[in-house]
């Protein structure tokens, strides 16, 4: 059972992962982001949007861990400015690839890196580049299971770490040659329960994930004055079971860069385990065909 487990939700370890509002999963995953929502408020007006991915394991390792996976998503915006006209459609699909190459059931440590396409397929005026963007990420997740049972570091064992690094240049054109990094701290209330002592805890407290995310972004060549890094917070509540996610969380600005775009944020999350639903088809690889 610990071995499926971990096939279709993602754990290193005892440790299971959530998938974060911004920060990139590491773990290779069977997933569908059917919604996404959020809502930006800038200085310039509001900005409401969907987003919706999918994520395939296509190769697992003898221990049944998901080791390389594929994935695509897009979204739709609706950007009403406090000035102008409103502008709504879809941006353009982002496609990736990911290989865990090195992880560590002992440690719950595993390391990943991919590759990411962004394709300007969607509309002109709400999409952020008009040509097509290709680039590497670097991502790793850490649980902190392997600290010491001492009587009150065993506290800090539910903590976990999870981050990404990407560097997605423009194939033409001057702009958006984009980097960002990411990195989310978690506490596991599953993981306390279960781990490290029975608090007594019920249903829905002890599903739920208490959670941080730090958010860098910038474009490395732009326009003048368009450069300048932006970084925010974003914290949040999570709730994970065997079959879905659901997040939810807000962000703050970091720097004097984030404070006009996110003047009030609200994220939210619905990420579906579809293999959960759907063993058979769901958890098909290419060495091992169709799953149990």
């Amino acid at each position: 059972m610990r071995a499926s487990a971990a096939y279709a939700h993602g754990v290193v370890g005892d440790y299971i992962f959530l998938e974060p509002l911004i920060t990139q999963d590491p773990a290779p995953a069977n997933e569908l982001d059917i919604l996404v929502p959020s809502w930006v408020r800038s200085s310039d007006g509001n900005n409401y949007s969907i987003a919706f991915s999918v994520e395939k394991v296509l190769w697992i390792d003898d221990n049944y861990m998901p080791r390389f996976s594929i994935g695509g998503g897009s979204g739709w915006q609706h950007q009403s400015p406090f000035e102008g006209p409103s502008n709504e459609g879809f941006d353009g699909v982002t496609m990736f690839a990911k290989w865990a190459f090195f992880y560590s059931q002992k440690h719950e440590f595993l390391a990943s890196i991919g590759a990411q396409i962004q394709l300007p397929t969607g509309n002109t005026g709400i999409q952020e580049s008009s040509h097509t963007s290709l680039g590497p990420t670097f991502l790793w997740e850490k649980g902190m299971g392997d600290l010491p049972n001492w009587p009150v570091m065993k506290y800090l064992r539910p903590l976990g770490i999870q981050t990404d690094f990407g560097y997605v240049p423009a194939l033409g054109g001057p702009t958006s040659h984009h980097m960002f990094s990411d990195a989310v701290i978690e506490y596991s209330l599953p993981y306390l329960s279960n781990n490290v002592q029975d608090i007594g805890l019920k249903w829905p407290l002890r599903n739920m994930f208490l959670f941080n995310e730090f958010n860098y972004d910038q474009l490395i060549t732009g326009p003048s004055g368009q450069t300048f890094p932006t970084i925010l917070a974003t914290p949040g509540l999570a709730y994970v079971s065997y079959h879905f996610e659901v997040a939810l969380g807000t962000q703050f600005a970091l720097n004097n860069a984030g404070r006009p775009g996110t003047h009030a944020a609200i994220l939210g999350l619905l990420d579906i385990f579809y293999d959960s639903f759907f063993p058979k088809w769901g958890n098909w690889t290419i060495n091992r065909g169709p799953g149990q």
